[in-house]
């Protein structure tokens, strides 16, 4: 008997940002899940450098490799082979062009994009669908669910998804789930708000997982570090605006500390002429998007990770740094509360409160090496009972083996050839 395979659909990958997803991957296979990679694109992207990721892309199939044409061709053939169930998907996707943050060709064109990922779930007998974040990915997903019958689930993350959970048709597309991860307990209760209390069964909360790598990479914090890391895309949610702005005060208090800014986004250039104006070129550093190893080495090079983010999920970088025997000073919002207590673990502050953050990196800097080391051993203590990858991974395993209990839908005869 052919084993079944889960087919794995995110928006870009591989992505620097989004290792936790390479690592839940490998996680389920070790499982005895066989995953099939499927990206939208990511397979000429110049930022990734990790050597996992670029063995990831080379397993990795993309819908949009091959151009319009090859498109149109899935599209025409599922259509003419399944008109009733290529009607009743591509009036769905009319229906999302109502209200949308995209526009509406767009929709018809991810329908088009379900038409192509159809005929290689086809062929490959996948027996069910996940995809990662609520938007362009999961809805790709739900029309190769109308298009097929094939089961779906994702992963919802926030912050994106609740800026406008209307405007992506998030609660159309948890109804026709078969069910949905929420990685925090906060991520899963904005999702009861947008549902009947009848759909919540099927919201669970799986939190995503470090591996063996980083669970015995630590090493302790060395007397004279003064170093504060700031790991993340450069981004509004992430308010690294506001950490130059913290930074900037402590200076003129004649705190000596240094400031590194691990990432890079759409806010670099704005984020290095506000390192100019405040006159912290000597103070901070931006490396740049790093291998999963090179942030590794830059976290234990530092006192503790800050973080104070505006709007969140649950940072992967938060849980990397416990993990590594570093305390965490961020903002109490969203389901940071739910892995950090503050004085315990690190330190938690208001969201947008400049005064509020400069203080927390005054008492981080102030502190001893031995409360340092105190605060680490806490964090990390919390972070393995919480984020152990191989824990995590066999509830959501358990889940994608309740889908082989469920007829197939694709019947040999009833599958879906690619054209060429």
């Amino acid at each position: 008997m052919r084993k079944s395979i889960i087919a794995y659909l995110i928006n870009q990958y591989p992505k620097v940002s989004h290792t936790f997803i390479r690592r839940e991957i490998a996680a389920l296979e070790r499982e005895g899940i066989e995953v099939m990679r499927i990206a939208l694109r990511g397979w000429n992207d110049d930022a990734v450098v990790d050597p996992e990721d670029l063995r990831e892309r080379a397993r990795t199939r993309y819908v949009l490799e091959g151009g319009v044409l090859r498109l149109l061709s899935a599209t025409l053939s599922i259509a003419v082979c399944h008109p009733k169930r290529f009607a009743a998907a591509l009036w769905v996707a009319l229906c999302f062009t109502r209200r949308s943050y995209r526009p509406a060709i767009l929709h018809l064109v991810t329908l088009a994009e379900a038409c192509r990922l159809l005929t290689w779930l086809s062929e490959s007998r996948v027996r069910h669908m996940h995809a990662h974040f609520g938007g362009n990915s999961t809805e790709v997903v739900l029309y190769t669910h109308l298009l097929s019958g094939l089961s779906y689930s994702f992963t919802v993350h926030g912050p994106d998804e609740f800026d406008g959970p209307s405007f992506i048709r998030l609660p159309e597309k948890i109804r026709s789930a078969r069910f949905v991860i929420a990685i925090s307990s906060f991520t899963r209760s904005q999702l009861f708000r947008l549902i009947d209390e009848a759909h919540w069964s099927k919201i669970k909360v799986i939190h995503c997982g470090l591996d063996k790598g980083y669970l015995d990479g630590s090493r302790p914090v060395a007397p004279n570090c003064k170093r504060l890391i700031c790991v993340g895309r450069l981004c509004v949610q992430k308010g690294q605006l506001l950490l130059l702005s913290a930074a900037a005060l402590l200076v003129r208090e004649g705190v000596h500390f240094e400031l590194v800014l691990v990432g890079d986004g759409e806010m670099r250039a704005e984020i290095e002429k506000s390192i100019a104006a405040r006159g912290l070129s000597n103070v901070v550093r931006i490396t740049g998007w790093l291998s999963n190893n090179q942030v590794r080495d830059e976290i234990l090079a530092a006192r503790a990770l800050v973080l104070p983010s505006f709007a969140e999920g649950l940072p992967v970088a938060i849980m990397e740094a416990m993990a590594l025997r570093r305390p965490v000073l961020a903002t109490y919002i969203s389901g940071i509360p739910e892995l950090i207590t503050n004085g315990k673990e690190g330190w938690l502050f208001p969201a947008g409160s400049v005064d509020d953050l400069a203080a927390a990196m005054r008492e981080c800097l102030e502190a001893s090496v031995s409360e340092i080391a105190h605060r680490g051993a806490q964090a990390r203590e919390r972070v393995l009972t919480r984020h152990d990858i191989h824990e995590e991974v066999k509830k959501l395993a358990e889940l994608f083996r309740e889908v082989d209990k469920t007829p197939h839908p694709f019947p040999p005869d009833r599958a879906v050839s690619d054209p060429k």
